[in-house]
């Protein structure tokens, strides 16, 4: 499911890189102290890294009265870009993202076609359009991730089973197929577990806590998993498939698709998820009233994580409007809360429930992130 990064960096390399990543910038000496590497070893790795432009020096506003300044290190954004893509019922999305993590562009395209050359000759396009706008050399670019909407095949590598609408995407090794076609390295993720990583890194998780369960609410419902900082996908690549949870027997599934016929039966003129935002003040107690019985719905899914995993944060994500995220994500705080009483005893805590403000474009920010993710986490393999 991954390429080879574009950027090689030893182990210890990485330790710091990692280090920073999820601690925060540090002076040399911090970093020797927590990572048990001796000081002179540490002054040569971090010159390389600076050299590479994966690290750089952090002005400090108040500066030491007398000797050499201490110039604590950070992650640079000069190491270069990575590129995310994924598509909805309708309309490719793309993202841009620095190596540091940051956002640097998102970019969407009208796309009906199933045929993945028609997605390639879009992203394409598309990027080289992005590049020229925002100055990215070529020789700078990471690679290419893709968030699938729909699992992995057991035992058949980059070969997943899209969505019905994204039909002509089964059947075939799309990192391969991809690859050629854009002449880019190319990571391939279930647009779900891509989500989570995105949150992870975005909102600021990834300097507070281990692991986090994110749920993606689009067209489907899907889930991610962040393990001891890392995307956990399972034996066979499909965790966090939380739809197959509810299997219809005549009851909805607790998804974009379910709000769409809710805000139909009730007169409202709706086609996509873009759509919703309009009903909020056009139909707010049928919104109200989905939220209430889709939470409710919720709840199995995120109790049963608190039980298994002991999460930090539980984020709620996806394509609908911000409003109708903060409503669940309060409901299931509350679901939250309510799972650890009567007692409370002294070793549960519930963990942050959040609401997410990425949108759709969690996706495709988390898609672009696993390169920049490979590159720089301890014991990947290049």
């Amino acid at each position: 499911m991954r390429s080879s990064p574009a950027i090689h960096l030893s182990e210890d390399q990485k330790r710091i890189v990692w280090r920073l990543r999820t601690g925060g910038e540090a002076s040399r000496t911090q970093l020797a102290r927590d990572l048990g590497i001796h000081n002179g070893a540490l002054t040569r790795l971090s010159r390389e890294l600076i050299a590479l432009g994966v690290v750089e020096e952090q002005d400090q506003d108040e500066r030491p009265a007398r000797g050499r300044p201490i110039m604590p290190l950070k992650i640079s954004d000069r190491a270069g870009y990575a590129a995310g893509a994924t598509v909805h019922p309708g309309w490719l999305e793309l993202s841009l993202v620095n190596f540091a993590g940051e956002v640097v562009a998102r970019d969407i395209e009208p796309i009906e076609s199933d045929d993945p050359a028609d997605f390639a000759e879009a992203v394409g396009r598309r990027l080289r359009g992005l590049a020229v706008n925002h100055n990215m050399l070529r020789s700078r670019f990471l690679g290419l991730g893709v968030g699938i909407p729909g699992p992995a095949i057991v035992a058949r590598p980059n070969h997943w089973w899209a969505v019905d609408w994204l039909r002509g995407w089964r059947d075939l090794d799309l990192a391969a197929f991809l690859g050629e076609r854009l002449g880019l390295p190319v990571w391939l993720q279930n647009d779900s577990s891509a989500a989570a990583l995105a949150e992870y890194y975005t909102g600021s998780l990834i300097r507070v806590c281990d692991s986090a369960l994110v749920l993606f609410i689009g067209h489907g419902v899907g889930g991610g998993v962040i393990a001891g900082r890392e995307m956990f996908v399972g034996e066979y690549g499909n965790a966090g498939e939380v739809g197959r949870l509810y299997p219809g027997g005549g009851k909805p599934r607790p998804s974009g698709i379910d709000l769409l016929a809710t805000l139909r039966a009730a007169g409202a003129e709706v086609s996509s998820l873009l759509d919703v935002e309009d009903c909020l003040r056009t139909h707010p107690d049928v919104i109200a009233g989905w939220i209430d019985r889709a939470a409710t719905q919720l709840e199995l899914v995120v109790n049963a994580g608190l039980a298994w995993m002991d999460p930090g944060a539980v984020v709620i994500s996806g394509a609908l409007p911000l409003p109708v995220l903060e409503g669940l994500s309060r409901h299931l705080e509350r679901s939250a809360w309510t799972f650890m009483t009567p007692e409370n005893p002294p070793h549960l805590s519930p963990p942050l429930v959040k609401a997410s403000s990425l949108g759709s474009s969690a996706v495709s920010i988390g898609a672009a992130l696993l390169p920049i993710h490979e590159i720089g986490r301890p014991g990947a393999n290049d």
